[in-house]
């Protein structure tokens, strides 16, 4: 039991692997010390176990408590952490501070249990909150460095150092001693840092088989395509599943069939982006494990596949794209797969960047719908432009929070609604007429929406609607004046949203119509 007088507070708990200390039981046991003699009542626990302190994307404990303390939906008044490091260790430690302030602006400060400062904004304190947010940030910096040079070391000395072993291989647990121990099945891993692993020769039927694969590929000519319509059509399978391009194309491109470990092609650090590594840094060791295939057949196999690029230079290329063209009249990603008389898709995008760049530079304008992927870029990009115009009309007065289900973000507005955007492509009939494709996000029904629909190109926003929310979360096309638009209220324009927003929520009884099936 607690008396009156003690503060009900959240606690919020992150342990990643370094060390015992930082265990989540060890975090709550000194937290609850805390809370008992500052009087402070813990109701509800926030934890992420495992998880890097890096990034915030990640991390779902930290996320739903930001969620529900910039939502107003928490039954707290202040939120214990055992201390700065536990918060995170941003690189940016802006981020942490943002972080933090968007609970001091909701009235519910961070307490840093374990720590030897008062976090109560005086000037010594932040000075000292600051440093430690600095020295969280270079630990995780310093542990990186740690932590790369070890990996490199291990593969400089031939070992695998993770990834999968790939067809035809297996991946050998070696003790320290370096005896052998066991063969690791697909998503088994050591359980000993000072075990090693590398590479042997897996069942002769997959050995006989890459072999196979390369005879073809130099012997018989045949492209890579080709190879995995015979693998597939012999009924040869690839780890239980049919063959596909990447399979093929792994085998016969990968050094590591010739013994070569090669390790650092790419990196990504502290949570950052993945990045490709120039290739005179990266780490090589010849003869690190047993050769399913020699150097020499490894190299006729390259040579091969290089002559099957019949169009060598950019505009050799292009001709190719322009030929195909006058055969096909349309070109598309399959067209371009599926003709033995150019390079595959990939090969183009590799070239010129993406396909639209290819088809730009031949005078190509394609049809006017888009390839779902494309499409779904399209209405991203529309979609985070309209975010951007909505802050920026708002000011102060909006704010985005994360929706974590889906990972969409909504809106609301300071002491307002809360609100979600659902973008509509418009797609053409048979018969030439234009219809607007309304999909919502089930957990966004029952909030407001501001439904935006697209121009015939699907290059812009046409108009704007609010509902007080959409009850029915199917797939549905709705034409130009549809009787379920009438539901909502049409904008004259954006400035309007918050005034409407406001009035729906006040008048909870209208409610939209089913949309039409047209």
């Amino acid at each position: 039991m607690c008396s009156t007088t003690h503060v009900p507070a959240a606690q919020y708990l992150r342990m990643s692997t370094e060390h015992q200390q930082y265990s989540l039981e060890n975090q709550s046991a000194a937290i609850q010390r805390y809370a008992n003699s500052h009087e402070f009542w813990i109701v509800q626990t926030y934890s992420d176990a495992a998880k890097s302190g890096l990034v915030l994307r990640r991390r779902s404990g930290l996320q739903k408590l930001l969620q529900d303390v910039v939502s107003g939906h928490s039954a707290y008044k202040a939120i214990l952490v055992y201390d700065v490091s536990r918060w995170g260790r941003f690189q940016d430690t802006d981020e942490a501070a943002h972080y933090e302030f968007l609970c001091k602006r909701a009235g519910i400060p961070v307490v840093y249990c374990a720590e030897t400062f008062a976090n109560d904004g005086s000037m010594p304190n932040m000075i000292m909150k600051a440093l430690k947010r600095v020295m969280a940030g270079e630990y995780s910096r310093e542990l990186s460095e740690k932590v790369f040079a070890g990996k490199k070391t291990i593969a400089q000395l031939g070992f695998r150092s993770g990834g999968t072993a790939g067809y035809g291989l297996r991946r050998l647990l070696i003790s320290p001693e370096g005896k052998p121990k066991q063969i690791l099945q697909p998503g088994e891993r050591k359980c000993l840092v000072t075990d090693r692993v590398k590479l042997v020769r897996g069942p002769s039927s997959e050995v006989k088989c890459v072999r196979e694969i390369y005879r073809m590929a130099i012997d018989d000519k045949m492209s890579i395509r080709q190879i995995v319509s015979e693998l597939n059509g012999r009924g040869i399978k690839f780890c239980r599943r049919p063959w596909t391009f990447a399979c093929v194309s792994d085998v016969l491109k990968n050094p590591k069939y010739t013994g070569l470990n090669v390790w650092g092609r790419t990196t990504q650090k502290l949570g950052g982006s993945r990045v490709r590594v120039p290739e005179p840094q990266w780490v090589r060791v010849q003869a690190a494990h047993e050769a399913l295939v020699d150097e020499k057949t490894f190299a006729a196999a390259s040579a091969a596949l290089h002559s099957r690029t019949w169009f060598r230079s950019d505009e050799e290329l292009l001709d190719g794209l322009r030929r195909l063209l006058a055969t096909t009249g349309r070109l598309s990603q399959t067209i371009i797969n599926n003709s033995r008389k150019a390079p595959s898709a990939t090969a183009y995008r590799h070239r010129f960047g993406s396909l639209s760049r290819c088809y730009e530079l031949i005078g190509y304008c394609g049809t006017k719908k888009f390839s779902p992927a494309a499409l779904r870029r399209r209405m991203q990009r529309l979609r985070n432009a309209l975010l951007v115009e909505l802050l920026e009309l708002f000011a102060e007065n909006l704010t985005i929070l994360q929706n974590h289900r889906n990972n969409r973000p909504n809106l609301e507005f300071r002491n307002g609604p809360r609100f979600c955007v659902l973008a509509c492509h418009s797609d053409t009939t048979a018969l030439g007429g234009i219809r607007w494709v309304v999909q919502p996000v089930s957990t966004e029904c029952h909030l407001i929406t501001l439904l935006c629909r697209c121009n015939a190109e699907n290059t812009s926003f046409k108009d704007f609607h609010v509902f007080p929310n959409i009850e029915d979360p199917g797939r549905r096309r709705i034409k130009e004046n549809d009787s379920w638009l009438m539901a909502g209220k049409r904008l004259k324009h954006l400035a309007e949203l918050r005034d409407v927003a406001s009035l729906m929520v006040k008048n909870e009884g209208g409610r939209p119509l089913a949309p039409s099936r047209q």
